[in-house]
């Protein structure tokens, strides 16, 4: 009988390139993942990974065994998630992982009233950006995941996913209180040609967004400073280094010395997706959680 924690360890494998990085992903050692996959060569006889350079790849053999595997580990996870829904019970492990933002301002905020609410239900958080949370969800190594979309730029959801919006936040252009902009009601992008921006590293979906928001001036953005966390764009800013685009979701208070000045002619805003394999549709302890996350109130909605 194939060992499913086994098969799972070796799928981690598949997706992270290497006994080490799939030990990280599962929380387990490399010795023990290691184990797992030698007792699951033992159990089917035929040899499942080879050496490459300092790395490892699938034989032809693992990689049948993943794609089948896959496919009976999902069938597995839907059955237990239609036992759950017949017996009404919100209960079990639910890995979830979650963007900084929507960590401190979404999801921080339920988690109590969900664990009062389902004494059963064990949730375990991480927090990961959107396009790794995805491949988390898509490869069984989270349950939920909550991920960001700003405008028309694209984060790509596998077929085999289920995406909800669950909120909507709003990014304001924060500048400090001497700052020439700081009185203005709302601020366009024709406005920012000639400021220096304190940004996401490039790559990142904000930064993208930053760059779009620029198309009708026929300019880019000016980068002065880079962060990857918003609290560091506050202090940069706070310091006078340049101004910053920040969502108003689990952000700090701005204080005296920061104003966000609200932008249109685009309106920075960005959809709140929580993401799922539709193998646990049915999953009471999903349901209640995307419930959960639907009815805290919309960020966006809250002033600048």
């Amino acid at each position: 009988m194939i060992d499913l924690a086994a098969l799972a360890s070796l799928r981690a494998v598949d997706t992270h390139g290497s006994v080490v990085a799939a030990a990280d992903a599962l929380g387990f050692t490399p010795s023990a993942v290691s184990q797992q996959v030698k007792r699951l060569e033992k159990q089917t006889g035929v040899p499942l990974l080879e050496r490459v350079g300092r790395g490892v790849m699938l034989t032809d053999h693992g990689r049948h065994l993943v794609d089948a595997g896959g496919r009976l580990l999902a069938d597995l996870e839907e059955v237990e998630s239609t036992l759950h829904r017949r017996a009404g019970a919100v209960a079990g492990r639910l890995r979830l992982t979650a963007f900084s933002t929507a960590m401190r301002g979404l999801v921080a905020p339920v988690v109590r009233a969900l664990r009062d609410a389902h004494p059963d239900l064990a949730l375990s958080l991480t927090e990961r950006e959107p396009w790794d949370t995805v491949d988390l969800v898509g490869s069984g190594q989270s349950d939920l995941g909550v991920v960001h979309r700003w405008g028309d730029v694209p984060i790509a959801i596998p077929d085999h996913l289920l995406a909800t919006v669950v909120a909507r936040d709003v990014a304001d252009v924060v500048v400090h209180r001497t700052h020439r902009l700081a009185d203005r009601s709302a601020v366009t992008p024709h406005d920012l040609v000639d400021e220096d921006w304190i940004a996401t590293p490039e790559g990142t979906i904000c930064r993208q967004w930053l760059t779009r928001m620029y198309a009708g001036t026929g300019r880019l953005p000016r980068i002065a400073h880079t962060a990857m966390e918003f609290d560091s764009h506050l202090a940069l800013v706070r310091a006078g280094l340049g101004i910053a685009l920040v969502p108003r979701l689990g952000r700090q208070p701005l204080g005296v010395e920061l104003v966000g000045v609200p932008a249109h002619d685009p309106e920075p805003t960005r959809d709140v997706i929580a993401v799922h394999r539709r193998s646990m549709a049915d999953s009471p302890a999903v349901l209640a959680v995307l419930d959960a996350l639907r009815r805290e109130q919309t960020p966006g909605s809250a002033g600048p």
